[in-house]
This record gives C-alpha cells, structure tokens and sequence, in this order.
C-alpha cells in the first residue's frame, strides 16, 4: 500500500466531510475521485498529503512513497525562470551533480589529482545512471505534449497566464514521476490535443494516479477504479465512470429493496406488538418483539441526495432563419493571423461546438461572432429577431463584488419579479438565504452558476457559451445538458469537456489554415470521420511508398492504386467552404449531402466485409459446405457494392470540386 486513510473522520466545524472511512490506495492503481461541488474531494486529497490532520482515525503513508499533488494553490508561485527551466526542477538531483561535476572538472584541471578523479568518474557515471544526458530532451517532449511551442520553452514563467502556468507545474511534476499522483481537476487548464496526450502519457504511468475531474471521457479512459465521496462516507467502484453509474443504480436498487423489505418486516412486528400487548398471556412476547425490533440495524432508504438544477430557457421570440453570417472576415494580433477571408453562417436551430488546441482563435471567433472583438477586413451580419446572450469566464470578473446575488440578477433588466429571481436562483444551488450573500464570498463554482443564471434570465434565443463547465460539477453538467438538448434556440459553444460537446453539439466547427471548417455532424461522428480520413491518408502514403519501392521511376507516375483498398479522396473544402452564389450554394448543399449519405454507406458496408471476413475463415463456417457457399456469396455481393459505392464517392467528390471552381 502506498498510502491511504484508517477509520477516517474529518469535519470542518460542525460539518462532517468523512466519517470512519477507510481506503488503501495500490501500487498501480489509477483511480477516479468523484462526489457533488462541497462533498471534500480537495480536502481528501490535503489530507493524503498532510496538509490537513484527521480528527480520528489514521492517515498512512508508506516511509518510501513520493506524491506529486498539483492542485490551484500552485498559482501563487511566480519566477523569472523560464519555463524550460521551472519544468527541469523535476531533475533536482541531476542539476545538482551537474554543478558539482563542473566544479570538479575545474579542481581536476587544476591538481590532476587521483582521488578527485575518481570522484568525477562516480558523478559521471551516476549522472548517466539518472539519465542526466537526456533530461533537456524529455522535458521539451512533456511541454511540447501540453501545447508548448519550441518558441514558448525560453519565456519567463512570469510571462504566462494562469492556466498555461498550472501545464509548466503539471509538466514538472509527471517529469518527478512521483509513486503517487495526485491531480485536482487537471483537465481544466488543458485543450483537446492536450488532454489527449496526458491521456496517453499517463495510460502507460509507472506510479498510482488518483484523479478529481468532472470530464467523464477523461475518467472513462483513464481509471481503473472509481472513490465516491457520498454521504459522508467512500463508497469503492472496481472499474470506469460508465461501469460506476451502472453499478451505483443495482445498489441503490438493491437498497431499496432492502429498505423496503425491512420496513414490512418492522410493520408485521409492530402489529404484532399493538394485538398482543393487552394481553397478560401475550405481555412477555410482545416485549421480547420490542426488545428485537430496538436492535435491529435500520436500513438507510435509498434516496439519492444530490443537487437538482431545474433549467428552464424561455425563448420569446423566433428568429430569421440565418442569425449570423461572417463574409470574409480576418483577424489578426500583429503577425499572427486568427482567420484570413473566412466565411461562415448559423442557422436556425444550429448547435455549434468550436473545438481546436488553445491559441488557434475559439474565443476570439466567439467575440467576433458576439459583436464585441473588432476585425480588419469583411463583415459581420445579424439576422432578424435575434437575441443573443453571451457567457464568457470573463464575465465572472465583471460581476459586481458588492452586490448580492439577488441585487446581481434585478440589474440584468429581465424585469422578473423579487419571488420568480429567488425560484430561478433555487434552480441554481442558491436557496433561501443564499440569494442575499455577496458575489466577493462566493467560489469560482458559485459565481460561475450566477453567471450562466444571468445568461438564462435574458430570455435569448441565441447563446455564446465559453467554457460553460469549468466550475460544474458532473451532476450540474447533465441537467445543463439536459436543459440546453431541449433548448429550443440555437448555440455556439466552446468547450474542452468532451462528453459535454458530444451530448450538446451538432455541428462542429474548426479553425484550419486561417479558415472556419464545418462539419455538419456531432462529436462522435467528426472524431471517427478525422480517424477514417487520417487511416485513408497513412494508407496512400504507405501504398505510393511501396509503389515506388517497386519502381524507381515512380515519382514521375501517380501511385498504383490497390486492387480492393477502401480508398476514399480527403475531405473536400467545398464541405466547410462558402461559394460564390445561392444557386451554387444549394446545389453544393445537396450534393454535400448525398457524398454524406454514401460515406456513411461505405463505413458500414466496410464493417460488414469484416464481418464476413471473419466468418469465412472461421472452423465452424469452412467445415460445412452449405455455409461456406452462403458466406461467400454474401462476402462477393458486399464487395461489389462497395466497389460501386467506391465509384459514386468519387463521383461526388469531383462534383463538390467543380461546384466549388
């Protein structure tokens, strides 16, 4: 065991965080820490780390085990360093025995001395044992994983907001590579290609990993074990977040049941108690009934006590059918260029997602789109009836410290009476007296729901939602989910939290070379169709190196095409592109559809020849003659389709090409 908690209590006052809760945390092990904002997931982790002292129980750490525990507090540390070198304080010992190898080098120089020789020799080969010669190397890998640039690594840490400062900490800390990591919501700080590396990067960890974060895809590929921290108590999942829900429903069902099962048991005795109690003969059971029924063990009902925010956007008016077009529009800050000539509009009951590595422009688009970033070239155009509302973290900057929730929310405008504010505050976590506290008192968590309450009192029909989760927990995320499917306006969002965009989007939208890209089709679609396309590419790449391998003269003669390779061209621009006239615009609409339609037909057809494959060459299907033939016939059907398909996909792609001249 590397460290974890012995019949724990913890309060804070009055209020209890755990109560006698035990938990062993395993070499190895990565593991999920989850529970409702305000449950003490942070202070569960103080206390793995000693920062907090149990008020009973015992707190173990092995005398060996390192922890790494990144978490906002870090934020207070400034430097002039750079971030090269913040990151490579990991490597303490290695800069240590770098200095003393220099000073050494020189005392040699000086006295070729034997002894010291030897002790130059025993540095060295320590240094090499570290992996001294490659710490530079490893570093810049790590900060290059978390969105660095090579341009970025010579900075001032000083130079750097807070989030890109917490990936200089996160990197110094996996670089520690400590037995035991301890990470605080370390998603928040990151973009998508971020994320994804530190999924991978800590996939293959070394030490135990013990995660808090409210980004399900996050957890579902990360851990192995879920810690829930409910009712003052730590209830252990063997398993991911998915498994988690699914098995947290049987127990509670379970629970119930038991509860209800009790609850008859204790009825019949009570009744029994109540006829025999008058009753001289009957006096003595009745009391032994009692005496049963006070040390029974009562089961708990199962009711699950979580926070439940009622949204409910009120839309007043309809607009037109386009609420905003962008033509050739560009933007830039100095040298670098945001979108250069772009066009784009959002329709009527779009629900946009604008996903991409931080620095490529998302907010900046979402300013332009909400009126209030400037652009040098090309115009913004609203369309009729359109109310928008825009939510930013900025915006939690701009709320009035003074002011109470209450007075907050009367400022808005939305002429809502004193009563339906403090109901639709209720909707948000903030009840009874909660709505007369000041906004300086509230956490980030609480003044981001009153942000998003006043986004909601605007009775819009067009939201721009920054990073609407960053200070939700997972609970709070599937009501706004819930709220926002049902919404019936439109939305532009941007997000890192991937389950969250996949459950609210259905378009996609994509800075690339300067340009907007659209792809009309939810999350789980674009990620599988940018995997597709990224195989298709690898195989020409691999098909034509091969060809040319066969023939030297190959760079002069396109590469030979494989007899039953799913091919397909890569994406036209035309599907993300704006052409010149209306006429054109809906033709290209159309045919965009139906190259759509046949690459959806393709993809399953092709998951089909597998499918066949398999069989045809299964024991069960070859040794029986009447099945063979059956699968074969099936296999050469299929694969006569694709071939056709093939040939309609190409078709299609030339005439996206043509439309697009």
């Amino acid at each position: 065991m590397l460290a974890g908690f012995q019949n724990v209590t913890f309060e804070f006052g009055a209020r209890a965080i755990v109560e006698d809760a035990t938990w062993h945390i395993q070499p190895g092990e990565r593991i999920g820490l989850i529970g409702y904002n305000g449950t003490g997931k942070s202070t569960l982790l103080k206390l793995l780390v000693g920062q907090y002292v149990p008020s009973a129980g015992t707190v173990e750490r092995s005398r060996t085990t390192s922890i790494g525990y990144l978490h906002q507090d870090l934020l207070s540390f400034d430097t002039e360093e750079s971030i090269l070198q913040v990151a490579m304080g990991a490597f303490e010992r290695v800069l240590q025995l770098e200095k003393e190898i220099e000073e050494i080098g020189k005392e040699l120089e000086r006295t070729g001395d034997e002894k010291t020789l030897i002790e130059y020799t025993d540095r060295l080969h320590e240094l090499e044992t570290l992996g001294g010669y490659n710490i530079h190397h490893k570093t810049e890998e790590v900060l290059q994983g978390l969105g660095f640039s090579n341009a970025d690594l010579q900075r001032p840490y000083k130079e750097f907001s807070g989030g890109w400062r917490m990936r200089v900490l996160l990197a110094k800390m996996i670089l520690q590579q400590p037995d035991l990591l301890l990470l605080d919501e370390p998603t928040n700080h990151l973009d998508l290609p971020s994320i994804e590396w530190l999924e991978k990067y800590l996939q293959h960890y070394q030490g135990s990993v013990v995660i808090v974060s409210h980004d399900k895809y996050f957890l579902n590929r990360m851990v192995t074990k879920i810690v829930e921290v409910y009712q003052q108590q730590l209830h252990q999942y063997s398993g991911n977040y998915d498994y988690y829900e699914k098995e947290k429903a049987i127990r509670v069902e379970m629970q119930q049941k038991a509860y209800e099962n009790q609850q008859d048991y204790i009825r019949q005795n009570e009744r029994l108690v109540e006829r025999f109690r008058a009753k001289a003969s009957k006096a003595a059971m009745a009391q032994s009934i009692m005496k049963k029924l006070d040390k029974l063990e009562r089961i708990e009902e199962a009711e699950i006590e979580r926070p439940d925010i009622r949204i409910n956007f009120r839309v007043d008016k309809t607009p037109g059918k386009v609420l905003v077009e962008l033509n050739n529009v560009s933007k830039a800050f100095g040298d670098n260029v945001i979108i250069e000539n772009s066009s784009i509009e959002i329709d009527r009951g779009d629900k946009i997602a604008l996903i991409g590595a931080n620095g490529k422009g998302k907010t900046t688009l979402l300013r332009i789109i909400a009126g209030i970033e400037n652009f040098s070239q090309g115009e913004r155009k609203w369309g009729h009836n359109v109310e928008e509302s825009f939510y930013a973290q900025h915006q939690l900057e701009a709320l009035n410290l003074n002011n109470t929730i209450l007075d907050e929310m009367r400022e808005c405008g939305s002429q809502m009476t004193d009563l339906e504010l403090r109901g639709l505050l209720g909707c948000f976590l903030f009840s009874g007296d909660d709505a007369d506290k000041k906004i300086k008192i509230l956490s980030g968590g609480e003044k981001a729901r009153v942000a998003l309450a006043k986004v909601i009192v605007s009775k819009a029909n067009f939201l721009m939602l920054d990073e609407p989760t960053n200070h939700l927990d997972m609970h709070s995320c599937d009501l706004l989910i819930d709220s926002l499917t049902k919404y019936e306006g439109s939305i532009i969002l941007v997000s890192h939290d991937r389950y969250f965009v996949a459950k609210t989007a259905n378009k996609i939208w994509e800075i690339v070379d300067k340009q907007i890209k659209e792809f009309k089709g939810g999350y789980e679609e674009w990620v599988a169709w940018k995997e597709r396309m990224a195989k298709q590419e690898a195989d020409r790449q691999k098909e034509a190196a091969r060809a040319e391998k066969q023939d030297g003269k190959e760079k002069n003669n396109p590469p030979v095409k494989a007899e039953k390779k799913e091919t397909a061209p890569p994406p036209p621009k035309a599907v993300t592109g704006t052409p010149v006239n209306k006429e054109q615009k809906k033709e290209l609409q159309k045919v965009q559809r139906q190259f759509q339609q046949v690459e959806e037909k393709i993809a399953a057809l092709n998951k089909r020849i597998v499918e066949l494959e398999a069989a045809l060459i299964d024991p069960a299907v070859y040794s029986d003659k009447g099945k063979f033939v059956a699968a074969e016939q099936d296999f050469k059907k299929a694969d006569a389709e694709r071939k056709q398909l093939n040939a309609e996909y190409e078709k299609l792609f030339e005439k996206i090409m043509e439309l697009e001249q």
